[in-house]
């Protein structure tokens, strides 16, 4: 089975929906199965005190600005739907209230996505699961009884879904990683596990899929230097191309579990078994 590669632009489109297009033609050529964005709305998601705050921004002074800035309306998903069905791509965003999530519904998604934070968050897991289709749910800051409460909703609503092991530092440590939890969630729950990143570089996402993540999400822009609190922990296309082509070069050296002489391997054995 390959592994489900998941773009996420998130919000590094910096309000801007020629950028959005053009990561997601830069996801499209890498070879990456879906792009994902953030919907979240602002007086629900953040109290007026956080949104009132000062922040410098390309957009304002306040915290209000700076947010409504990021964020895209209705115009913009119409054009992210129309282009990604021209580019023959999957395309969903990480709801961060219901609302958000019930506007989504307009687009007939095929995936939904759980973001770490929203993990505890029931009415919005209830009014994801009670749509049916398959959703990647990221466990980062969560304990196991958290995880285990949300795989409920998910299991009563009899909606398919998988876990994405997942740190929720931006970049995270490499010492942070806990690869391990992969196979400690898909013995506990007995589902497909896959892995949210947020490290820099690749070698992360490459060893999860070694061990057995069957998928990788990845933050991706155009340039890690510009304004945005994800680009750090981002991949630019580049390393984008990189990724997908090394997890399909990995997928195909797992190979099976059967030990067995190779065809390739006969001229050798005959050459060096001749005693």
């Amino acid at each position: 089975m390959n592994t489900f590669i998941i773009a996420e632009i998130g919000i590094n489109h910096n309000g801007d929906i020629k950028i959005a297009k053009k990561l997601i033609d830069g996801a499209v050529e890498a070879g990456c199965d879906m792009v994902k964005f953030q919907k979240r709305t602002l007086d629900l998601v953040y109290t007026q005190e956080e949104l009132n705050k000062p922040r410098e921004s390309p957009w304002g002074t306040t915290n209000r600005q700076q947010k409504e800035g990021l964020e895209f309306g209705e115009t913009e998903y119409d054009e992210i739907d129309r282009y990604c069905k021209q580019k023959n791509i999957e395309w969903t965003a990480s709801a961060w209230d219901v609302p958000s999530q019930l506007f989504l519904r307009k687009y007939d998604l095929n995936y939904h996505k759980v973001a770490s934070p929203m993990l505890t968050y029931t009415d919005l897991l209830q009014t994801i699961a009670e749509e049916g289709k398959h959703t990647f749910i990221s466990t980062g800051m969560s304990t196991m009884e958290q995880i285990t409460n949300a795989v409920e909703i998910f299991k009563k609503a009899n909606c398919s879904y998988e876990l994405m092991h997942c740190n929720s530092t931006y970049p995270m440590k490499l010492e942070d990683a806990n690869l391990r939890v992969i196979e400690t969630l898909r013995n506990e729950y007995g589902c497909n596990v896959g892995y949210s990143g947020h490290e820099s570089g690749i070698i992360v996402s490459c060893a999860a899929v070694a061990l057995g993540a069957t998928s990788v999400e990845r933050h991706i822009t155009l340039d890690r230097a510009m304004y945005g609190s994800d680009q750090a922990a981002s991949l630019e296309l580049t390393g984008l191309n990189r990724l997908t082509a090394y997890i399909r070069d990995i997928e195909l050296s797992l190979g099976s579990a059967e030990k067995k002489i190779h065809p390739s391997e006969v001229p050798a054995m005959l050459k060096l078994r001749k005693h």
